[in-house]
């Protein structure tokens, strides 16, 4: 565990005046700790390799019971996760992580420990929930209504964001488990397993890691423009669906695989393809409506922090 604590040049009024907010941007692989009010502001920060959820969560908590011993006065916790989640208030296992395909993780509580160590309200929501309030407020969604994020990584994930309102329903949208429409001459299975060769079987980190036999970081030459090639495919395919369901004004991609050279500009060229003229909007043709995260990797933990303000101001509400 890697954390990054108050500089000595830093005057101890940063941590201490007033309180402020937590967050944790709760990955597959990682989990991102951060304190502050936005992406500027962070104050403390830290990374936790995720292991079994006792050791993973217990780690989480001591970052911040930490920063509380030091005199960060916090006023909530936000909570962006990996799922599937159990995002109903009135549901009995509100805050929990559910069925997931993450070994060891199904069935996790996440809100019930951390709202016992620290004494502060627990805001909960996806990570890409999170990342998607993030880019509206401080990034690539500015002065938007309607917009999605994407993330492309170890899993395929969505948040949407429609008439200034989070898309939450009886669960919460699963983005990365549409069908998408198989790319000519591919007999690929998939990985996801549970639906084989949805967008996340067909696209992932680890579809590509399955087609070439390495990691998608670790491509060079011929492979890496075959993979740029497959993930741009079927990223216009799944983006191909989320127009038609639910009509975004922008479509933000962020995740490692967004990282991958050329791989937007071949995606827009693709998605053009796929609509077949349908609904025939000039506008899905600019760059603008296919954009990176303005906030990189900081999409995600910066969103916790509105889960935390949002969850904090639900309290003062009541």
């Amino acid at each position: 565990m890697q954390t990054r604590m108050r500089r000595p040049d830093e005057p101890a009024s940063i941590v201490t005046s007033g309180g402020t907010f937590g967050g944790i941007e709760a990955g597959g692989t990682k989990f991102v700790c951060v304190i502050g009010d936005d992406p500027d502001t962070i104050i403390e920060s830290t990374r936790i390799d995720v292991t079994g959820p006792a050791e993973t969560i217990g780690a989480a908590q001591e970052f911040f019971v930490r920063a509380q011993g030091a005199g960060v006065r916090l006023e909530a916790v936000g909570v962006g996760s990996f799922g599937p989640l159990e995002l109903r208030p009135s549901h009995p296992r509100y805050g929990f992580i559910t069925a997931t395909p993450k070994p060891g993780w199904s069935n996790t509580d996440m809100v019930g420990p951390l709202k016992a160590a620290l004494g502060v309200p627990v805001g909960f929501d996806t990570d890409v929930n999170a990342a998607v309030l993030a880019e509206g407020r401080w990034g690539a969604a500015r002065e938007l209504g309607s917009y999605v994020y994407l993330t492309l990584g170890t899993g395929i994930g969505g948040g949407a964001v429609v008439d200034g309102q989070l898309v939450h329903g009886l669960g919460h949208p699963e983005m990365g488990h549409v069908a998408v429409r198989r790319r000519p001459g591919d007999g690929f299975a998939g990985v996801c397993p549970f639906h084989g060769d949805c967008f996340e079987g067909m696209a992932s980190g680890p579809a590509v890691a399955a087609r070439f036999g390495r990691r998608a970081e670790s491509l060079r030459g011929a492979d890496l423009a075959a993979a740029v090639s497959l993930v741009a495919f079927y990223l216009a395919a799944g983006i191909s669906s989320l127009i038609y369901a639910l009509a975004p004004e922008q479509i933000i991609v962020g995740g490692g695989l967004a990282t991958m050279p050329g791989l937007l500009t071949r995606a827009r060229v693709g998605l053009t393809e796929q609509l077949h003229g349908y609904p025939g909007l000039l506008e899905h043709r600019q760059e603008a409506f296919l954009v990176p995260a303005a906030l990189g990797a900081m999409a995600g933990p910066a969103g916790t922090l509105i889960l935390a303000q949002r969850a904090a101001a639900s309290r003062g509400s009541r």
